[in-house]
């Protein structure tokens, strides 16, 4: 999922104040078109800047004209230089640009000072720390350039404050840079702009202002008159387009919460600081995210709490979900008696009748959508208090083709891949907690190929479960996020492959380690061992990081947290999130720590996943040839086992060049050393398998006899322009090159194999690239080439020239001097292969011209 993102309207007219999901009512605010009255000493009157204006009292105050819709801004004098906080939501806009509804984006503190004639807006600075007893911390505010979002002249002025035009504030992108920023990079792809803002088309939706929070909604109107790229279905002119917006001053929490310090052994997203004043080589006070959760009573060892976290179903989900939902919220309340607290999760149903709006500041809502192109399967996103971490509202969206139990079956979920995109930068959003909970697409994709597998069994009522089981991890995960929990891509190495099928030990204690991973779904090769197809509660280390974060101390908390975090080496208490992970070629460094994998022996796992994938590729034609329909479906499934096979092979490709991390601190004495290479054995078994099932010449016999059904359905005039044939040639090499070689071949992972073997690792680059060289040509050295070998080979000798290419400066010398022994082992067993066809002399000679060239002119 997403900084996370919480989308909030707070449209409902009864004032409030902040609480946890549980109202807190005040007295309405009415709205007035009495203008203050000047004073004696008052500058210039507010009785003529506001006549004909509808007055909104609240934290901030809002005059809006009748006439013509624009708004001035008044701040009282009392509120000049104090912190509030700013939050902006996407309301609705294009999907492609992650501004469609539910997206929480601009996130900081900012004040307000008077200067001369004019009121400042400006940006607080919240990443650093000053110890004011250094005196160091007189220069706090040196070489921090202050960031001054908006000076207004003031219009109008009485004894309590000043007023100012507010058009330039929100009509604007001053508060939130909304459009995307284009990276140019040498893969980039034209994509959907925006254009530019235009004003003058631009409005006020709705202005609200409450006693601890002011919302203003606009719809900003984008002109592009010469749009080269139209966009989606969702875009009904390219050349004109609104996106609405929320801006929200929320008043800074006067309370009692104490920020908690983050720690690199348990995962929750949080604020970076760093402390100027420490000379520790670690000098950072970074604090996570968390609710303001205090107990009842204190004394006790299980408390309610004072408010609770309250979740509203909204009714815009489907009726035959909404238990479901109910009960998987309620789990995690299992985790918080772990920290001490009774009930702390409050699930409600909200009725059709409701006269309140979901998007009200005062309902953190579940809440179902259909987008015309969602970016996203599900997220669950929150907004904070940036200077103390503080949780101060969430919200969770499901797309409703990633929720359903009927597949969808369309290029979102079958896993089509193009072969380049646009890099974006969304200045507004921290994408790096933003936009990247993708896991309900993936467990869409998951859920796909296991009801594949029921379906063709013709096992309906085990269709259901996992689909309710799918149902009740999706809602677990995301709404893990709104407590503050990010990924935690280790926890799925729990069980061994024995273990896994066994109930009796995942229903205890769950099928993964934690429901903030991204899994594989269980689906066993021996369907008579059939165990849980995804977990269904809160798993040990979900329980363990709860404590972390809620857990409230009598006494010394540092003490109490270290004996916390002291158990972060037990192995169902493992993790690693989204920087650790090896989702990218070359990234993160240890195997254990990726999606789509299982068990403790995921290159075990991955073998019985191909294995059943190939056995359901010989019923597929039969299952889904049916009477009245085209093979939409057919090529549906048949897409969705391919990128089954896609997951698998990117998981154990990870496994050669490996390091297994741990994280342990000296004082718990870990049995383990922070990095320990993975076993020579285990990298040498992963190519064995990678040699067997996705280089081997008939690695994918069984899926020949499908090929000539994969047809797409027409609509109109949507044929493909290369025609509606499956690329079948583009697909399987994507499995073998993007799946494994760009890992494999990858400089990173080749210089941290030769790293590695300083401390341990004993599988050289030379001795990687004679198994890989092995795999892909030994087999088929005195027969015909087919077509998936020829374009396998062709990529991997590609890869080898550019390793020995001296202006390729990523590649360190160690490699190069074993990808040049391996061109010319290569080059020595094609001089002497035996071509018996035209076809195959053609690739062995184009092979041998690229070697050529590389080895002269190397």
């Amino acid at each position: 999922m997403l900084k996370h993102m919480l989308l909030c309207l707070g449209l409902a007219a009864t004032a409030y104040s902040f609480g946890q999901g549980k109202e807190k009512l005040t007295t309405p605010p009415q709205p007035s078109s009495d203008s203050a009255k000047p004073t004696k000493k008052g500058g210039w009157p507010l009785a003529d800047k506001t006549k004909g204006s509808k007055k909104s009292d609240g934290l901030f105050t809002l005059y809006q004209d009748t006439a013509t819709g624009g708004v001035q801004l008044y701040i009282k004098k009392d509120q000049l230089g104090k912190e509030y906080i700013y939050q902006s939501f996407s309301l609705n806009g294009p999907t492609s640009l992650f501004l469609n509804q539910s997206m929480h984006r601009a996130n900081f503190v900012f004040k307000v000072q008077k200067v001369f004639d004019k009121l400042e807006f400006s940006r607080v600075n919240t990443s650093f720390y000053y110890d004011p007893a250094n005196p160091v911390s007189k220069t706090k505010d040196v070489d921090k350039p202050e960031a001054i979002f908006l000076a207004e002249k003031i219009a109008g002025e009485d004894s309590t404050g000043y007023l100012v035009n507010a058009d330039g504030l929100f009509i604007s992108e001053k508060l939130d840079p909304i459009r995307p920023v284009s990276v140019p990079s040498f893969f980039s792809i034209p994509s959907f702009g925006l254009g530019s803002l235009n004003p003058s088309k631009s409005k006020y939706q709705a202005v609200r202002s409450f006693p601890s929070n002011t919302d203003i909604i606009v719809d900003l109107a984008y002109d592009n008159p010469s749009a080269f790229i139209q966009g989606g279905a969702d875009i009904t002119d390219a050349r004109y387009v609104r996106v609405r917006m929320q801006h929200s001053f929320i008043e800074m929490p006067q309370n009692d919460f104490k920020p908690r310090r983050d720690d690199p052994r348990v995962g929750y997203f949080g604020q970076q600081v760093n402390d100027q004043t420490s000379i520790s080589a670690t000098p950072y006070r970074d604090i996570i995210n968390r609710w303001n959760l205090k107990k009842k009573d204190p004394s006790a060892a299980l408390s309610e709490p004072v408010e609770p976290i309250v979740f509203w179903i909204e009714n815009t989900t489907p009726q035959a979900y909404r238990k479901t939902i109910m009960e998987a919220g309620l789990k995690w309340n299992k985790a918080f008696e772990q920290a001490g607290f009774k009930n702390a999760i409050v699930m409600k149903e909200m009725p059709d009748t409701a006269t309140w709006d979901p998007a009200d500041l005062r309902y953190n809502v579940i809440r179902w959508v259909s987008s015309a192109n969602p970016p996203y399967g599900a997220i669950g996103p929150s907004f904070t208090n940036p200077k103390t971490g503080q949780i101060l509202g969430a919200d969770i969206t499901i797309e409703w083709y990633s929720g359903s139990a009927t597949p969808i079956f369309d290029e979102l979920v079958n896993g089509k891949t193009t072969a380049a995109t646009n890099t974006l930068n969304f200045p507004g959003m921290d994408m790096s907690e933003t936009a990247l909970c993708t896991m309900a697409s993936e467990l869409k994709g998951q859920l796909m190929t296991g009801m594949t597998v029921l379906d063709v069994e013709g096992s309906e009522n085990e269709i259901s479960e996992m689909h309710k089981q799918f149902l009740t991890y999706l809602i677990m995960h995301e709404m893990g996020h709104t407590l503050g929990l990010n990924h935690n891509m280790k926890s799925s190495q729990m069980w061994s492959p024995k273990e896994i099928n066994n109930k009796e030990l995942t229903q205890k204690w769950g099928l993964i380690g934690s429901v903030m991973d991204y899994p594989a779904i269980n689906i066993s090769l021996d369907r008579k061992k059939q165990g849980d197809y995804y977990t269904t509660l809160a798993g040990p280390y979900d329980l363990w990081a709860i404590e972390y974060g809620y857990t409230e101390f009598k006494e010394d908390e540092t003490e109490g947290l270290k004996m916390i975090l002291d158990r972060s080496n037990d192995p169902k208490l493992a993790f690693g999130n989204d920087g650790d992970d090896m989702r990218a070629p070359g990234k993160g460094m240890d195997p254990r720590v990726n999606v789509n994998d299982l068990t403790s022996d995921a290159i075990g796992y991955a073998e019985d996943r191909f294995q059943l994938v190939n056995n359901l590729m010989g019923k597929l034609l039969q299952k889904y040839t049916k009477e009245g329909q085209s093979f939409a479906e057919l090529r549906s499934r048949y897409s969705a086992l391919q990128s089954q096979r896609f997951n698998m092979i990117s998981a154990i490709s990870r496994y050669v060049g490996g390091v297994y991390v741990d994280r342990s601190f000296p004082e718990q004495k870990s049995t383990t050393k922070p990095f320990t290479p993975v076993p020579v054995a285990t990298q040498k078994r992963a190519i064995q398998v990678l040699n067997k099932y996705v280089f081997a010449p008939n690695a994918y016999k069984a899926d020949a006899p499908l090929y000539a059904y994969l047809q797409p359905q027409r609509r109109g005039f949507n044929q493909a322009s290369a025609g509606d044939d499956y690329k079948v040639t583009a697909v399987v090499l994507s499995n073998q090159l993007n799946g494994a070689l760009a890992h494999i071949l990858h400089p990173a992972t080749l210089q941290r194999i030769t790293n590695s073997c300083l401390y341990g690792n004993t599988y050289s680059v030379a001795d990687v690239l004679n198994d890989l060289t092995t795999g892909i040509f030994a087999a088929d050295l005195k027969a015909n080439v087919n077509v998936h070998r020829q374009y396998l080979q062709t990529a991997y000798v590609k890869g080898l020239t550019s390793m020995i290419d001296s202006r390729m400066s990523l590649y360190d010398d160690v490699a190069r001097a074993a990808g040049l022994n391996a061109l010319r082992k290569i080059k020595t067993q094609l001089q002497t292969a035996v071509s018996p066809n035209e076809e195959t002399k053609a690739h062995r000679a184009s092979l041998l011209f690229m070697i050529n060239n590389a080895l002269e002119n190397k």
